[in-house]
């Protein structure tokens, strides 16, 4: 597109990628260069503050609270050779487009540019969603002004997150350890992590049966001969399922009416109704409809992309970044469902080209949104330009991830213009009555698609993994009133209640959105902060919180609940958008949430508790270090309190002694930090909590395993030979008993709780001597890695139990070793269960059982089964995060060879060196100290 004749245009875009390709777009007099990003915020630390505001008070924060919150912004380190270069530029050119992304952010880089090159020609702020030619062009050609109110509302943001950072930030530092951050939006979304561990954590597990009847007719016609129908009643009474019961008691709710079978129940109920008649009592047919999904918007592309192909949220919107800059998508940070008339005309040609034109619907499908405050005038995120390319026109031109995510967005946006899926569903009742004269009602449903419509081009995933996926059909026969049937099976089956799913990037997303908290440029950034501050951890998909989250959401919820409230923070949001459209005032929502004056902005909960200034110093006092740093979980069999403590070194778990206060801590509140609330400690043993277990998985066996190994051993008695005492412990491969310098492993057929002292002197007593073989060698008995054996030498044979190694005769022992070793390897023990495609790896997932109890594999890392879990009911999420886990931790290091060691006069010389250097070091950090300013040298992170 050629410019006006002798004029020249500096066009400013944000990455070098999309500079690339927008000038490709632009003809002669058009000079494209890249900002690479914000240039200019908030100071990061002292040394980013100009030397003349370092006196001013209010220079920490950055902001000027008492002169109308003007924020002191400063060109970053790394951005001063880029913006010389523009300030250059600027001068040589007539005209200047900032072609910032669309969005606040875009807009806010656009003005921070204005400010920083202040340039002496006309600016012009060009906008556009998609970086195609006729977009560029049409953009070029419609210019307009930088959007103050979109400015303000950005900024009022930043300086929110400032306050409310580096306000809280000095608060966890004190109380709970040095470095963390808290945010507005990263500590509630923290606190949702936490309280659905907590909810897992309380859930008590509980067993419920019903019976799994195949059912066949006697004359099939249409559809299959046979199918499952599930008891649902018994003499009118509905069956419990998994909603009947009480997640923290693991009992019926009160009320529900309900029948709960046990496994004794069950079965014999089967057996009574064994060789009875089955009649259909109640058939009810429905029209089945699903209208197509609405097109992504930036936080269903998310959700979406990690449930379809496991991609964290960073790394989905780094690749729809990648496909926007290109050419290939619409801007990707949007929360609004609306396509434009162009892309709509695209979408149904091409339906009628590759499905034909039944699939098209005769009217175009329209969207509403239901996110908050979504700028509907934006458009959905959907494939580029006036015709859309197939995903296999832009395969050789991606790579293998830009290739998925582009398919995923063509088929959810190709799909949202066909035709519902119809189709029938029916539900069917079944009776019988046992020989007992007990009436059992049974159900079954199905389903039908007549046409897939949409469904043919894409299917929604869900966040359960066990869901049924929309296009999948359940056939039943063609089924009547009053219809005969004849059971050919009654199996009971036994289920039992599983705790609340924990939240992975996707859902947490939704969870947030739902709550209206966060925008759609922020949500990629909120999962990294949680992860990277230490808050939570990823096992496989699933988000983990540390205990140091439950620390700090503890010391909020209880000393600044309105600062992690879901509908305060949810109304900041709102405000922050009132503000962009020009409805409220920026310094007047900042005054009232800061110094807490009620002039109808800001929340009036803040404004009336004197606004976050006063609320963080005036109640720095009333906090209790020790007590925040302290997590109850219960109160043992002899009456103690166990908790967990986080301390400097990471958590631990204490627990009273009998008859002493426990730990929730009584330390002094003026006490400042972690460590002096703990270093004042009470009396109790403590026990280290391995790195990498779960908050819920400190069930009370296993609190009390690790306190065998932690401080809290239990001794079994002494060594009558020796007179040294026998104690119980815990360690890296399980429990052992140890004696001086003697351990043994248990074994597989004891445990800790039965272990008496007579066994754990035989176990402290392998190897064995049987006795000396007719040649002189001694022949042993003792337990190795593939169970119980005897040796000679170099020979070994193996006992067919463990009771064999203490009881075996020397006789014994020697007709086994003359007898011929066997050379075929005994055959795999088939595995104890199968549980179907890790849904990380798709590789088959099978349980075993091992020398160390069971143990689930992929076929290359194993993982044992913790404590209280069971092959039959350890799930398949459960067991992919445990594999996750292993594979994050990759192969065990090899062990390096020793170092030679160095001579004495080596030694000594070096040891001198050392000694000098630690003087000089002392000296300097001395010199250091008294002439640094008493200023806290840490940047909390917003």
């Amino acid at each position: 597109m050629p410019s006006n004749a002798g004029t020249t245009r500096l066009v400013i875009v944000e990455s070098p990628a999309k500079a690339k390709t927008i000038s490709g777009y632009l003809g002669p007099g058009y000079v494209v260069e890249a900002s690479f990003g914000h240039v200019r915020d908030l100071p990061r630390n002292a040394a980013d503050v100009p030397a003349k505001y370092k006196g001013e008070p209010w220079a920490r924060l950055g902001v000027d609270v008492d002169n109308g919150f003007h924020a002191l912004y400063v060109v970053s380190p790394d951005r001063k050779q880029q913006i010389s270069k523009l300030v250059k530029l600027a001068k040589e050119v007539d005209e200047i487009f900032l072609a910032t992304d669309e969005d606040r952010e875009g807009e806010a880089i656009a003005w921070h540019l204005v400010e920083t090159l202040k340039p002496k020609v006309p600016v012009k702020r060009m906008v556009f969603h998609e970086i195609t030619k006729p977009a560029i062009q049409a953009a070029v050609a419609n210019p307009r002004e930088i959007d103050r109110d979109l400015v303000d509302a950005q900024e009022a943001r930043r300086i929110l997150d400032r306050l409310y950072g580096y306000e809280v930030s000095p608060v966890l530092w004190k109380k709970v350890m040095p470095k963390l951050s808290a945010g507005r939006v990263q500590s509630v979304a923290t606190r949702i992590v936490v309280e659905r561990e907590r909810q897992r954590m309380a859930f008590r597990t509980a067993e419920y049966w019903d019976i799994l009847a195949t059912l066949a007719v006697a004359k099939p016609g249409e559809g299959p001969r046979t199918f499952n129908a599930t008891l649902v009643a018994l003499n009118g009474d509905r069956i419990a399922t998994g909603k009947d019961f009480e997640p923290t008691t693991g009992r019926v709710r009160a009320g529900a009416g309900v029948v709960h079978l046990d496994e004794g129940g069950a079965r014999g109920l089967a057996a009574r109704l064994a060789d009875q008649p089955f009649t259909v009592t109640r058939v009810e047919e429905k029209p089945y409809r699903r209208r197509p999904y609405a097109p992504f918007i930036t936080s269903t592309l998310q959700q979406e992309a990690a449930r379809k192909m496991r991609f964290s949220s960073q790394q989905t919107m780094r690749t729809a970044q990648r496909l926007y800059e290109n050419g290939y998508i619409t801007y990707m940070r949007t929360d609004s469902v609306n396509l434009s008339e162009t892309a709509i005309a695209a979408a149904r040609r091409q339906i009628v080209e590759l499905y034909g034109e039944r699939s098209v619907p005769p009217e175009p499908r329209r969207y509403t949104g239901k996110v908050k405050n979504a700028q509907e005038a934006h458009e959905a995120i959907r494939p580029a330009g006036d015709n859309f390319r197939t995903p296999g026109e832009v395969a050789k031109e991606l790579s293998a991830e830009e290739f998925k995510l582009y398919e995923l967005i063509w088929r959810r946006t190709i799909a949202s213009q066909m035709t519902d899926a119809v189709g029938s569903s029916v539900s069917v009742r079944i009776r019988a009555v046992s020989s007992a004269q007990e009436e059992a009602d049974f159900g079954a449903t199905g389903k039908t698609i007549t046409d897939p419509g949409f469904l043919r081009a894409y299917v929604e995933s869900s966040d359960d993994e066990n869901a049924e996926a929309e296009d999948a059909e359940r056939r039943l026969p063609t089924l009547v009133k009053d219809q005969p049937l004849t059971a050919d099976e009654l199996a009971a089956q036994g289920h039992h209640t599983q705790p609340p799913s924990r939240y992975t990037e996707a859902s947490l997303v939704k969870a947030l959105e739902e709550l209206g908290i966060g925008r759609p440029s922020t949500y990629a950034s909120i999962m990294q902060t949680i992860q990277d501050r230490g808050y939570v951890v990823k096992r496989g998909q699933a988000m983990i919180p540390s205990f140091l989250a439950f620390a700090v959401i503890g010391l909020m919820e209880r000393h600044y609940p309105r600062l992690i409230d879901y509908d305060f923070t949810a109304s900041m949001e709102n405000e922050l958008d009132e503000i962009a459209g020009g409805d409220h005032a920026a310094v007047d929502f900042l005054t009232s949430f800061y110094f807490g004056s009620t002039n109808g902005t800001g929340d009036q909960a803040i404004a009336h508790a004197g606004g976050l200034k006063k609320l963080v110093t005036e109640n720095l006092s009333e906090i209790d270090a020790r007590s925040v740093n302290s997590i109850p979980l219960f109160t043992d069999d002899e009456g103690r309190e166990v908790v967990v403590r986080v301390g400097r070194y990471g958590p631990y778990l204490q627990r009273a002694l009998p008859g002493s206060a426990s730990g929730s801590g009584s330390a002094s509140a003026s006490g400042e930090g972690e460590g002096e609330g703990e270093e004042g400690g009470s009396q109790g043993d403590r026990a280290p909590i391995p790195e990498g277990l779960a908050p819920d998985e400190l069930t009370p066996e296993k609190v009390h395993e690790l306190f065998l190994g932690g401080g809290g051993e239990r001794k079994l008695g002494d060594d009558p030979s020796t007179g040294e005492p026998i104690v119980l412990k815990s360690g890296r491969f399980g429990p052992y008993v140890a004696s001086g310098e003697r351990k043994s492993s248990l074994l597989r057929s004891q445990t800790p709780d039965s272990l008496t002292l007579e066994q754990a002197l035989q176990l402290l007593r392998l190897p064995r001597l049987i006795g000396v073989a007719p040649d002189g060698a001694e022949v042993v008995a003792n337990n190795g890695r593939y169970g119980p054996y005897v040796k000679r030498g170099d020979e070994f044979r193996s006992l067919d139990s463990e009771d064999k190694m203490f009881t075996v005769t020397l006789d014994e022992a020697l007709a086994l070793l003359a007898a011929p070793k066997t050379r075929q390897r005994r055959a795999a023990a088939p595995p104890l269960r199968e549980m179907g495609n890790d849904p990380l790896t798709e590789k088959p997932l099978v349980i075993k059982d091992g020398r160390f109890g069971p143990y689930v594999t992929d076929g290359e890392f194993n993982a044992s089964l913790r404590r209280g879990q069971t092959p039959e009911e350890l799930t398949l999420e459960q067991a992919s995060e445990m594999l996750a886990e292993k594979r994050a931790k990759g192969p065990a290091p090899k062990k390096k060879a020793a170092p030679a060691k160095k001579t004495t006069a080596a030694k000594k010389t070096a040891a001198k060196k050392t000694t000098a250097a630690k003087k000089t070091t002392a000296a300097k950090k001395t010199t250091a100290k008294k002439a640094a300013p008493k200023k806290a040298t840490s940047t909390p992170n917003e």
